[in-house]
């Protein structure tokens, strides 16, 4: 790991903002933003999701979520349905048209990442797999972390306020 904190911050936002500007001019050929094209991969699984799991996976608040929704559904890309389980909840789904287009979308974006393969050099298959792995385990300390965090100072708040 890099050894200071803000030197693998710096690492990992330029690798993710040059990363989304790759995928980006890919996704521009379908007029298609990097949020859509996330919600629409979540989509992709068939099973319908709600609108907190999408809002989470495209990383959007709820109310841009719900913009965004909103436009695909207006493209025919997407379609509710209130939940058979919580009939308080909304799921989205696919439409064929919406499948459709992801699937084009996620083959253009493979094929682009695939030209990148000579330039990564002995960042191989396992070497990637790895990264991968690496990566979320630093989500996921990072989220633990930060409750971890959030409940230290609130606790140090309260101890304070007394």
């Amino acid at each position: 790991m890099a050894r200071r904190p803000q030197d693998l911050l710096r690492l990992l936002t330029r690798a993710e903002r040059l990363s989304v500007r790759r995928v980006q001019a890919v996704l521009d050929e379908f007029d298609c933003s990097v949020e859509a094209w996330r919600v629409l991969d979540l989509l992709s699984d068939g099973h319908g999701h709600n609108m907190t799991a999408l809002a989470d996976h495209a990383f959007l608040p709820a109310p841009s979520l719900t913009k965004l929704i909103d436009q695909l559904v207006d493209q025919n890309l997407v379609f509710r349905r209130i939940d058979p389980t919580d009939r308080r909840r909304v799921l989205a789904h696919l439409t064929p048209r919406g499948r459709q287009r992801w699937q084009r979308m996620a083959r253009e974006v493979r094929a682009d990442w695939a030209e990148l393969e000579p330039l990564l050099g002995d960042l191989g298959e396992a070497e990637g797999a790895r990264l991968e792995v690496l990566l979320d385990q630093l989500a996921a300390a990072l989220e633990e972390g930060r409750s971890a965090v959030t409940t230290t100072r609130a606790e140090r708040s309260a101890g304070r306020e007394r």
